[in-house]
């Protein structure tokens, strides 16, 4: 039994701060006392200090140490209403469930529902186009309660008082702020402050978190030079390689043998032959030289058209681009980012 109330001890006492980051000497030795497995001196001592003068975090950790004490002495109704103290004092206090024993954290669960607080509210950083975002924000409330979200801040002419909700609430409650006004322009820039109030009945509580909205410009869409996937295609070509002069020089060639030819049968003889046979040669390697020649290259009528297609696509796209750029030149782009704050107050 002695070796399980040291392991309770060791367990409850790692979920407290170190005693050197105590000041006061009654609760120190309070502290001191409940490590040491002296319940009785831990809780008068609690008691003692709690009599004193003590700052907001001693007065915290006195009623926090009676918790453990009693959880121990399995005292869990006292448990709770000391865990009930320690919430008030500190809404944001957790205990890790790794290094508390099962009985304090009850007790310290079943505190949280017994008291009106709103914990872990949170404000998300983000950024987005003024009228196409929100801002999540999220809070716990421990109670059934009536809740009312706003923000305010700003300076002179640009402050601003903005409910962001209002609604009964019990756990855990995501919002989605648009952060505009109510002409629906984006909220000028500027430090503001999340403020949610929970009340049922004659108990009240609220909590805050500062922010800082910043603004500026839209990026801009580039013009285009052309369009993924398309490319112009040349305007000219160059036609293949014809044989069609080669043919007509030795059709021609042949009409002239033939006609030199006849002649040679009459009275010119031979030297006619011969002559035609010279002209025919030179036609034949005027022909030859004709086919190697390469063709001058000639308009794509296909091609033209399809650039000309391509070029009006381009041009209206960049038009579209421009008008874009314009509307967005006009936007605003916010930046919402939570700034330190301390824990939540009554």
């Amino acid at each position: 039994m002695k070796a399980q109330a040291l392991v309770t001890a060791a367990i409850l006492s790692g979920t407290t701060l170190a005693a050197q980051t105590i000041q006061n000497p009654t609760l120190r030795r309070a502290q001191q006392a409940f490590d040491n497995l002296d319940y009785r001196q831990a809780l008068s001592g609690g008691r003692a200090a709690l009599r004193e003068r003590l700052s907001g975090f001693e007065r915290s950790r006195a009623y926090e140490l009676l918790g453990f004490t009693y959880s121990g002495m399995d005292s869990i109704l006292k448990a709770v209403d000391a865990f009930k103290q320690v919430v008030l004092l500190e809404p944001e206090r957790t205990l890790d469930p790794n290094r508390t024993s099962p009985k304090a954290l009850s007790a310290f669960q079943v505190a949280l529902t017994q008291v009106l607080v709103v914990r872990q509210l949170v404000v998300d950083s983000v950024t987005f186009v003024g009228g196409q975002g929100v801002v999540p924000v999220r809070y716990t409330v421990t109670q059934p309660a009536r809740v009312v979200t706003r923000v305010v801040g700003g300076t002179g002419a640009a402050s601003t008082s903005l409910r962001i909700d209002s609604t009964v609430a019990n756990g855990q409650v995501n919002l989605r702020w648009p952060a505009r006004l109510p002409n629906g322009d984006p909220v000028p820039a500027g430090n503001y402050t999340v403020i949610v109030e929970a009340a049922v009945g004659q108990n009240s509580f609220s909590t805050s978190q500062p922010i800082r909205v910043s603004h500026g410009t839209v990026d801009t869409v580039a013009h285009l030079t052309s369009l993924p996937g398309y490319a112009e295609l040349p305007e000219t070509e160059v036609p293949p390689k014809s044989w069609r002069p080669l043919g007509l020089a030795l059709v021609y060639t042949g009409v002239a043998l033939a006609g030199t030819s006849a002649l040679s049968n009459g009275d010119l003889g031979s030297p006619s032959l011969r002559e035609g046979g010279a002209i025919g040669a030179g036609i034949v390697l005027a022909g030859f030289i004709m086919t190697l020649k390469k063709p001058a290259p000639q308009a794509a009528r296909g091609n033209i058209l399809y650039n000309q297609l391509l070029r009006e696509q381009i041009a209206r796209r960049n038009a579209e681009i421009a008008q874009e750029n314009t509307r967005r030149r006009q936007q605003v782009a916010l930046t919402v980012a939570p700034v330190a704050r301390p824990g939540g107050g009554r």
